[in-house]
């Protein structure tokens, strides 16, 4: 379902990679089936996740399950590579710490840590001097306060992700105010589900 949100339109490919312990049992659990529904939207208590293959046809959604290698992961980690209808790409790798939790640890090729409890931004950029200002400074004037940050970036002056977590929901209207900022190439949203 992150890994939808992230992409921020509907899956119509997806390549979904099992490591460690989701690897050998993930299949006999259901773990594959529950993937396919986040991608298709379900949440976890969905009573249709056990069928989410034969949705996932109706709904022209094409997956395909492997294996990899991820030394230092968490045994119970998949990576996600998804392609939306207008050809959007994400690649999402996140891991299941029990409890119906998760984190995601990488996101498109930059390493990355949070966990979808706040509501949070994900804001791509150009690693440039200010970024991080301008975006604080209009979350401020918002009356957005910022409940954990974290800054990530492939090399200095590369390509950088801004992730923000908040206490406040975010307006639509502050979400179009960080696009248009300079430098910014995207950025997503995941608004904290109800308890």
């Amino acid at each position: 379902h992150m890994a939808r949100t992230l992409l921020g339109e509907r899956p119509v490919r997806a390549e979904l990679l099992l490591h460690g312990s989701f690897a050998t049992t993930g299949i006999g659990h259901g773990t594959d089936r529950a993937l396919v529904a986040g991608l298709l939207g379900m949440h976890p208590d969905d009573l249709r996740i056990p069928n989410s293959f034969e949705i996932a046809a109706q709904e022209g959604l094409d997956f395909t399950f492997g294996t990899i290698e991820l030394p230092e992961a968490h045994p119970n980690t998949v990576v996600i590579r998804a392609a939306g209808e207008t050809g959007k790409a994400l690649e999402m790798q996140a891991c299941s710490t029990g409890g119906g939790r998760i984190m995601v640890t990488r996101l498109n090729g930059i390493d990355v840590s949070f966990t979808g409890d706040y509501n949070t931004l994900v804001i791509h950029n150009r690693d440039a001097a200010g970024s991080v200002a301008e975006v604080t400074t209009l979350l401020s004037r918002q009356k957005i306060n910022v409940a954990n940050m974290n800054l990530c970036r492939s090399a200095r002056g590369g390509t950088a992700i801004m992730v923000i977590e908040t206490d406040q929901t975010v307006p639509p209207v502050t979400l179009l105010f960080l696009e248009e900022l300079e430098g910014i190439t995207q950025v997503t949203y995941y608004e904290k589900e109800d308890e």
